[in-house]
């Protein structure tokens, strides 16, 4: 199998802001009305205020980091979904496919977008995934922590903000400090709950399932077939499918496809890609067989898919 080619992501930029706040919404906090004189190169931060309610599926080029103080909704990382309550961190990594949806009335908090290199210079290890576990497809990316906790990533957030809005001499390492300040409270609060330790015994056949999930939302642009993954897990591709067919109704493959086919719909919603590139890119044997799997999958064929979602307001690049 050929290598699929590089697959477009949003990057920090005034048109990725576009595709996650509302227009006719603004707000004093952050980048909303922050003059261009006064942003930094890879950081953005942002209040729910004014933040689109359903989002993706989308990839970005960036990590996000998202405190919600106030409300619920809900947040699919690949093939894992979660419900997001007050109190609980949630965090994306580049390349990682996410979306969310079912946004509370009441919601509020808060979301960072950084890149990786922002932080370079205060990182101990070779990049952000290996000194935060939140920041990497092994960890648990959203978890919950306690009132005292949440006060302080607060506290440290409005730090930024405030910085943002100044011209003070070392505005720009402040700002970068206070982030790491945040990544590390974060880390202290997963380490706190040893959420490092897995939630089910590693032998159990959820662990097993989770695992797939997390390899497959990782490795599924690479890896289409179910051997591939029961080598990764040491198990036999029979046992993988029957484990996961009981845990989760459907089978492997049927979580293979889930995937791909939510990397067909960020091509078809991100750029101005014809169904056939996108085929192509996919590794596809031709045009015909895409469209099958995708209209197998949604239920619509990629030309319908991307004129609904035009009409919707998602933003198609370069059209």
């Amino acid at each position: 199998m050929k290598q699929p080619g590089n697959i477009p992501t949003h990057q920090l930029s005034s048109q990725h802001a576009t595709l996650h706040r509302d227009k006719t919404r603004t707000s004093s906090f952050g980048y909303d009305q922050l003059p261009t004189n006064k942003r930094l190169t890879g950081f953005e931060i942002y209040s729910t205020d004014g933040m689109i309610p359903d989002y993706g599926p989308a990839k970005s080029g960036f990590y996000r980091f998202g405190i919600l103080t106030q409300g619920s909704l809900q947040v699919q990382l690949g093939l894992e979904h979660f419900k997001v309550s007050a109190c609980a961190l949630n965090f994306s990594i580049p390349g990682q496919i996410h979306a969310k949806s079912n946004v509370s009335p009441d919601i509020f908090g808060y979301y960072l977008l950084f890149e990786e290199n922002f932080l370079q210079n205060l990182l101990s290890q070779h990049h952000l995934g290996a000194e935060f576990p939140f920041l990497n497809y092994t960890g648990q990316q959203i978890f919950n922590c306690n009132q005292v906790e949440i006060d302080e990533l607060t506290s440290l957030l409005l730090k930024i903000n405030e910085e943002l809005h100044q011209l003070n001499s070392g505005r720009e390492t402040a700002i970068k400090m206070y982030l790491y300040l945040m990544l590390l409270t974060a880390r202290r609060s997963y380490e706190r709950q040893h959420l490092s330790v897995p939630l089910s015994d590693p032998g159990t056949s959820s662990y097993l399932v989770t695992r797939f999930h997390k390899l497959v939302s990782e490795h599924f642009l690479s890896l289409r077939q179910v051997a591939d993954y029961a080598a990764l897990l040491h198990v036999t591709p029979n046992h993988l499918n029957r484990i996961v067919k009981n845990i989760s109704s459907r089978t492997a493959s049927d979580a293979i496809s889930e995937m791909l086919a939510q990397e067909a719909k960020v091509l078809l919603r991100s750029t101005s890609l014809s169904a056939a590139e996108i085929a192509y890119q996919l590794n596809f044997s031709d045009p015909a067989a895409f469209s099958r799997f995708f209209k197998k999958s949604t239920g619509l064929t990629p030309l319908k898919y991307r004129l609904q979602e035009t009409k919707n307001g998602a933003a198609v690049f370069g059209q």
